[in-house]
């Protein structure tokens, strides 16, 4: 199994992103977390890498419920951004949300590989990875 190089988390819980991130170290496939506490945070750190492909995550761990910009607001922006093999970026959303309504609509957007509701658990991350 491959390491991954870089997860970026897209929430604002400080205790979600505490937690995830030690699931993330048990694992072992992941060379660099990068963690954002709002969607417009992360967009600019894409924005500032569009070009530098190796600064760019993996994969992303959206969250919906956010200040500033928040998940859905993240998708549209994410969507227009001009990235070089944006289709190696797997995005995930990670909410607490068990809206039927939300998991319908997260599904019907192409950037948006599955919804995820939280926590992450270390078999669901172990599952992910392995389809890298």
């Amino acid at each position: 199994m491959k390491k991954i190089d870089i997860i970026a988390l897209i929430d604002d819980d400080p205790a979600f992103v505490y937690i995830t991130e030690k699931i993330i170290e048990k694992t072992n496939k992941f060379k660099e977390v990068k963690v954002f506490d709002n969607g417009l945070n992360a967009l600019n750190y894409l924005k500032e890498n569009v070009k530098n492909s190796l600064h760019l995550p993996d994969i992303i761990f959206l969250d919906l419920s956010m200040p500033v910009m928040d998940g859905w607001q993240f998708l549209e922006e994410y969507a227009l951004l001009k990235i070089e093999n944006k289709n190696k970026i797997t995005v995930y959303i990670c909410s607490s949300s068990i809206s039927p309504y939300d998991i319908t609509r997260a599904k019907n957007i192409s950037e948006v590989t599955d919804f995820i509701i939280k926590p992450i658990t270390k078999e669901k991350l172990t599952e992910i990875v392995s389809t890298f």
